[in-house]
């Protein structure tokens, strides 16, 4: 998590993919150790924080899976890269 002000932003993915390059047709996505490690955490604890903050951004099948069960994001909003989901919430 950082904050800028009244903004916060989580980064989280699944942990088996942190390091990882995803790549699928021209995109290239990297899962920057920089950017996404952070605190290990249960899946039910990440979605406390999405609640608590302003943008999200996830990447992997269990993070992106439990945010649609919780109705945080909707599952036309995901993206698939290599086959890995990623999603983002930014809040107004």
């Amino acid at each position: 998590m950082r904050k800028w002000g009244r903004c916060i932003l989580l980064a989280t993915c699944d942990a088996e993919l942190l390091g990882k390059i995803l790549r699928d047709g021209k995109i290239v996505f990297e899962v920057r150790e920089e950017f996404y490690k952070g605190l290990k955490m249960t899946v039910e604890e990440v979605i406390d924080l999405m609640e608590q903050s302003t943008i999200v951004n996830m990447v992997g099948h269990n993070v992106v899976k439990k945010a649609i069960e919780k109705g945080l994001i909707h599952p036309d909003a995901v993206l698939k890269i290599s086959g890995v989901p990623h999603a983002q919430i930014v809040k107004m």
